[in-house]
Protein backbone atom coordinates (compact mmCIF):
# COMPACT_ATOMS: atom_id res chain seq x y z
CA UNK A 1 0.00 0.00 0.00
CA UNK A 2 2.77 2.39 0.98
CA UNK A 3 5.19 1.66 -1.68
CA UNK A 4 1.90 1.76 -4.59
CA UNK A 5 1.07 5.41 -3.01
CA UNK A 6 4.92 6.20 -3.00
CA UNK A 7 4.85 5.51 -6.92
CA UNK A 8 2.15 7.20 -7.45
CA UNK A 9 2.52 10.21 -6.04
CA UNK A 10 6.40 10.40 -7.52
CA UNK A 11 7.78 11.69 -10.55
CA UNK A 12 7.64 7.70 -12.81
CA UNK A 13 4.32 7.64 -11.52
CA UNK A 14 3.76 10.71 -13.32
CA UNK A 15 5.68 9.83 -16.56
CA UNK A 16 4.21 6.32 -16.49
CA UNK A 17 0.64 7.64 -16.59
CA UNK A 18 1.11 10.26 -18.92
CA UNK A 19 2.61 7.77 -21.21
CA UNK A 20 0.12 4.88 -20.97
CA UNK A 21 -2.42 7.45 -21.83
CA UNK A 22 -0.70 9.11 -24.81
CA UNK A 23 0.30 5.39 -26.16
CA UNK A 24 -3.63 5.02 -25.87
CA UNK A 25 -4.60 8.33 -28.07
CA UNK A 26 -1.95 7.53 -30.07
CA UNK A 27 -3.19 3.85 -30.80
CA UNK A 28 -6.79 4.29 -30.89
CA UNK A 29 -7.15 8.29 -32.50
CA UNK A 30 -10.86 7.63 -32.51
CA UNK A 31 -11.35 6.95 -29.15
CA UNK A 32 -13.06 9.51 -26.51
CA UNK A 33 -12.48 7.52 -24.16
CA UNK A 34 -8.76 7.72 -24.58
CA UNK A 35 -8.74 11.43 -24.74
CA UNK A 36 -11.18 11.69 -21.72
CA UNK A 37 -8.35 9.75 -19.68
CA UNK A 38 -5.50 11.81 -20.79
CA UNK A 39 -7.31 15.08 -19.62
CA UNK A 40 -8.19 13.38 -16.73
CA UNK A 41 -4.45 11.92 -15.60
CA UNK A 42 -3.18 15.62 -16.16
CA UNK A 43 -5.69 17.19 -14.56
CA UNK A 44 -5.08 14.86 -11.42
CA UNK A 45 -1.71 15.68 -11.35
CA UNK A 46 -1.76 18.76 -12.12
CA UNK A 47 -4.10 19.23 -8.81
CA UNK A 48 -2.14 16.94 -6.77
CA UNK A 49 1.23 18.66 -7.46
CA UNK A 50 0.03 22.17 -6.42
CA UNK A 51 1.13 22.89 -2.60
CA UNK A 52 -1.76 24.04 -1.25
CA UNK A 53 -3.78 21.21 -1.82
CA UNK A 54 -1.88 18.62 0.60
CA UNK A 55 -1.16 21.62 2.71
CA UNK A 56 -4.88 22.36 3.14
CA UNK A 57 -5.66 18.42 3.42
CA UNK A 58 -3.14 18.56 6.33
CA UNK A 59 -4.83 20.83 8.23
CA UNK A 60 -7.97 19.19 8.14
CA UNK A 61 -6.55 16.00 9.58
CA UNK A 62 -4.43 17.86 12.08
CA UNK A 63 -6.84 20.16 12.56
CA UNK A 64 -7.50 19.09 16.84
CA UNK A 65 -3.53 19.44 17.07
CA UNK A 66 -1.53 22.88 17.74
CA UNK A 67 2.02 24.07 17.96
CA UNK A 68 3.31 22.45 21.54
CA UNK A 69 3.64 25.46 23.83
CA UNK A 70 4.45 25.61 28.05
CA UNK A 71 0.81 25.14 28.40
CA UNK A 72 1.16 21.52 27.11
CA UNK A 73 4.30 20.68 29.56
CA UNK A 74 3.31 17.63 31.35
CA UNK A 75 3.53 17.21 35.13
CA UNK A 76 6.30 15.58 36.22
CA UNK A 77 9.35 13.18 34.46
CA UNK A 78 9.13 14.32 31.53
CA UNK A 79 10.02 11.80 28.28
CA UNK A 80 10.45 12.72 24.88
CA UNK A 81 9.46 10.42 21.91
CA UNK A 82 10.29 11.41 18.35
CA UNK A 83 9.36 9.10 15.37
CA UNK A 84 11.91 8.84 11.97
CA UNK A 85 10.96 9.33 8.69
CA UNK A 86 13.41 8.28 6.48
CA UNK A 87 17.00 9.28 5.33
CA UNK A 88 18.77 9.73 2.35
CA UNK A 89 21.90 8.47 1.56
CA UNK A 90 24.66 10.60 0.05
CA UNK A 91 26.49 8.87 -2.19
CA UNK A 92 30.84 9.42 -2.62
CA UNK A 93 33.29 8.16 -4.55
CA UNK A 94 33.81 5.41 -2.11
CA UNK A 95 31.91 5.89 0.76
CA UNK A 96 28.35 6.45 1.84
CA UNK A 97 26.43 8.64 4.41
CA UNK A 98 23.00 8.72 5.67
CA UNK A 99 21.02 11.72 7.03
CA UNK A 100 17.76 12.36 7.68
CA UNK A 101 15.27 13.23 4.82
CA UNK A 102 13.67 16.68 5.15
CA UNK A 103 10.20 15.41 6.64
CA UNK A 104 12.78 13.44 9.47
CA UNK A 105 15.04 16.95 9.82
CA UNK A 106 12.04 18.77 10.45
CA UNK A 107 10.94 16.62 13.04
CA UNK A 108 14.34 16.69 14.71
CA UNK A 109 13.88 20.79 15.52
CA UNK A 110 10.84 20.43 16.56
CA UNK A 111 11.56 17.88 19.17
CA UNK A 112 15.14 20.40 19.92
CA UNK A 113 12.56 23.14 20.13
CA UNK A 114 10.53 21.07 22.31
CA UNK A 115 13.19 19.77 24.50
CA UNK A 116 14.06 23.33 25.39
CA UNK A 117 10.28 24.12 26.48
CA UNK A 118 10.10 20.70 28.41
CA UNK A 119 13.35 19.60 29.66
CA UNK A 120 12.35 15.94 29.39
CA UNK A 121 14.78 13.04 30.90
CA UNK A 122 14.94 11.25 28.21
CA UNK A 123 14.64 11.63 24.89
CA UNK A 124 13.55 8.15 22.36
CA UNK A 125 15.03 8.31 18.91
CA UNK A 126 13.14 5.57 17.35
CA UNK A 127 13.29 4.70 14.01
CA UNK A 128 14.99 1.81 12.11
CA UNK A 129 15.62 0.89 8.15
CA UNK A 130 12.36 -0.27 6.78
CA UNK A 131 14.88 -2.72 4.46
CA UNK A 132 16.43 -5.11 7.01
CA UNK A 133 19.55 -5.47 4.75
CA UNK A 134 19.95 -2.33 4.85
CA UNK A 135 23.38 -1.41 6.23
CA UNK A 136 23.09 2.46 6.20
CA UNK A 137 22.51 4.31 10.03
CA UNK A 138 18.97 4.07 11.10
CA UNK A 139 16.87 7.16 11.07
CA UNK A 140 17.37 6.73 15.24
CA UNK A 141 21.29 7.11 15.34
CA UNK A 142 20.92 9.81 12.26
CA UNK A 143 17.91 11.53 14.84
CA UNK A 144 20.36 11.47 17.74
CA UNK A 145 23.61 12.71 15.67
CA UNK A 146 21.45 15.99 14.81
CA UNK A 147 20.07 16.37 18.20
CA UNK A 148 23.45 16.02 19.68
CA UNK A 149 24.63 18.74 17.11
CA UNK A 150 21.68 20.90 18.17
CA UNK A 151 22.62 20.81 21.81
CA UNK A 152 21.04 17.97 23.51
CA UNK A 153 23.44 16.09 25.65
CA UNK A 154 23.69 12.24 23.83
CA UNK A 155 23.53 10.54 27.64
CA UNK A 156 19.68 11.70 27.03
CA UNK A 157 18.92 9.73 24.12
CA UNK A 158 17.93 6.41 23.95
CA UNK A 159 18.46 5.26 20.03
CA UNK A 160 15.23 2.59 19.47
CA UNK A 161 16.60 1.09 15.78
CA UNK A 162 14.36 -1.80 15.62
CA UNK A 163 11.07 -0.60 14.40
CA UNK A 164 10.26 0.24 10.58
CA UNK A 165 6.92 1.52 10.25
CA UNK A 166 5.04 3.57 12.90
CA UNK A 167 2.90 0.81 14.51
CA UNK A 168 6.84 -0.66 15.62
CA UNK A 169 7.68 2.79 16.41
CA UNK A 170 5.02 2.43 19.21
CA UNK A 171 5.29 -0.68 20.18
CA UNK A 172 9.01 -0.26 20.72
CA UNK A 173 8.91 3.19 22.30
CA UNK A 174 6.40 1.70 25.06
CA UNK A 175 8.64 -1.04 25.67
CA UNK A 176 11.59 1.68 26.38
CA UNK A 177 9.58 3.65 28.71
CA UNK A 178 7.92 0.75 30.59
CA UNK A 179 10.53 0.72 32.98
CA UNK A 180 11.42 4.58 33.18
CA UNK A 181 7.91 5.44 34.44
CA UNK A 182 7.95 8.81 33.14
CA UNK A 183 5.05 10.82 34.51
CA UNK A 184 4.01 12.34 31.15
CA UNK A 185 5.13 11.39 27.60
CA UNK A 186 5.66 14.01 24.62
CA UNK A 187 5.46 12.66 21.53
CA UNK A 188 6.98 14.57 17.77
CA UNK A 189 6.26 13.69 14.21
CA UNK A 190 4.85 15.65 11.13
CA UNK A 191 1.58 17.25 11.73
CA UNK A 192 0.09 15.05 9.03
CA UNK A 193 1.57 12.19 10.84
CA UNK A 194 0.19 12.65 14.47
CA UNK A 195 -3.40 11.16 13.66
CA UNK A 196 -2.04 7.77 13.22
CA UNK A 197 1.10 7.62 15.57
CA UNK A 198 -0.79 9.00 18.74
CA UNK A 199 -3.48 6.07 17.73
CA UNK A 200 -0.68 3.71 17.75
CA UNK A 201 0.90 4.82 20.89
CA UNK A 202 -2.24 4.66 22.21
CA UNK A 203 -2.73 1.18 21.27
CA UNK A 204 0.52 0.23 22.92
CA UNK A 205 -0.32 1.57 26.08
CA UNK A 206 1.25 4.85 26.24
CA UNK A 207 -1.20 8.46 25.94
CA UNK A 208 0.94 10.75 24.76
CA UNK A 209 0.68 14.85 24.09
CA UNK A 210 0.75 15.63 20.90
CA UNK A 211 4.48 18.47 19.54
CA UNK A 212 3.57 19.01 15.58
CA UNK A 213 6.05 18.92 13.07
CA UNK A 214 5.46 21.41 10.04
CA UNK A 215 5.98 20.19 7.03
CA UNK A 216 9.28 21.56 5.90
CA UNK A 217 8.22 23.53 2.75
CA UNK A 218 5.00 25.36 5.29
CA UNK A 219 6.78 28.39 4.70
CA UNK A 220 6.98 28.85 1.41
CA UNK A 221 5.74 31.70 -0.63
CA UNK A 222 2.13 31.98 -1.04
CA UNK A 223 2.73 31.97 -4.78
CA UNK A 224 4.72 29.42 -5.10
CA UNK A 225 1.92 27.21 -3.08
CA UNK A 226 0.04 28.01 -5.97
CA UNK A 227 2.30 26.22 -8.45
CA UNK A 228 2.88 22.72 -9.06
CA UNK A 229 6.03 21.31 -8.02
CA UNK A 230 7.57 17.96 -7.20
CA UNK A 231 7.69 18.65 -3.63
CA UNK A 232 3.94 19.44 -3.77
CA UNK A 233 3.74 16.09 -5.72
CA UNK A 234 5.34 14.58 -2.79
CA UNK A 235 3.66 15.83 -0.11
CA UNK A 236 0.44 14.79 -1.55
CA UNK A 237 1.28 11.40 -1.41
CA UNK A 238 2.08 11.53 1.93
CA UNK A 239 -1.13 12.49 2.68
CA UNK A 240 -2.76 10.11 0.80
CA UNK A 241 -0.42 7.43 2.65
CA UNK A 242 -1.88 8.70 6.18
CA UNK A 243 -5.28 8.76 5.21
CA UNK A 244 -5.05 4.97 3.89
CA UNK A 245 -3.42 4.64 6.85
CA UNK A 246 -5.38 5.33 9.29
CA UNK A 247 -8.51 2.82 8.41
CA UNK A 248 -5.68 -0.24 7.80
CA UNK A 249 -4.42 0.23 11.28
CA UNK A 250 -8.03 0.65 12.62
CA UNK A 251 -8.62 -2.94 10.98
CA UNK A 252 -5.54 -4.48 12.11
CA UNK A 253 -6.12 -2.87 15.78
CA UNK A 254 -3.19 -0.84 15.99
CA UNK A 255 -5.08 2.36 16.72
CA UNK A 256 -7.22 3.60 19.71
Amino acid sequence: MSAAAHFVFSTSGVVWAIAVAAAWVVLRPRSAAARRTTFGVALFYLIVSIYSVPMAVTEVVARPYHRFTEADVPRGCVALVIFGAGDEVVEGWDEHVAIPDSVGAARVLEAFRVYGIAKPQWVISSGGNPDPNDTSEPSSTNMKTMLVRLGVPADRIIPESASRETHENAVQSAAILRPLHPDGVVLVTSAVHMRRALGAMRAAGVDAVPAIAPDSWFQIDRHDRLLPSNHGLYYSGEVVHELLGLPYYQLRGWLR
